[in-house]
């Protein structure tokens, strides 16, 4: 099933680079009750460690997004949204995607790859021990968080 995952994938940013469709995405530097460890999801049909989130259907509200992407790969519900950290433009998959990134703490240590199609693994790390091939763009917005900056740009 993930090889599956896999060519949908590729077969959807093919799609993408030639209709170039403009979407909104949302993800959360989710932190542990202490502040002390980030979530990062590894995914069936990506390879690396990436920030729990995906992209704002259509008629969705960007808040119920965030909330439903963090139920959907990491089974949290009742996540406190602390504020945006920065909005972001990227069009590395061929669309015109702008990225909202939420600082979210969780309601407590409970954490779990919820959708087994989509997800691979998850797991809590320490903001300066983050596992081996966790992609740029989630070293960069941990960086921002770390430093009390607001982001925004390129992704």
């Amino acid at each position: 099933m993930a090889l599956l995952h896999r060519l949908l994938g590729k077969a959807a940013r093919m799609v993408w680079r030639i209709t170039g469709p403009r979407t909104i995405g949302v993800r959360a530097l989710l932190l542990d009750p202490g502040g002390r460890r980030v979530a990062l999801v590894r995914h069936t049909y990506l390879d690396g460690w990436y920030l729990p989130g995906g992209g704002v259907k259509k008629g969705e509200a960007i808040a119920d997004a965030l909330h439903r992407e963090l139920a959907e790969e990491v089974a949290v519900v009742e996540a406190t949204v602390e504020r945006v950290l920065g909005v972001y433009h990227n069009r590395r998959e061929g669309k015109d995607d702008h990225v909202i990134v939420y600082v979210v703490r969780a309601p407590g240590d409970a954490l779990r790859g919820a959708d087994a199609l989509e997800v691979a693994e998850v797991g809590w790390f320490a903001l300066d021990g983050l596992p081996a091939g966790t992609s740029p763009a989630t070293l960069r917005r941990i960086e921002e968080f770390r430093l009390g900056a607001t982001g925004g740009g390129c992704w």
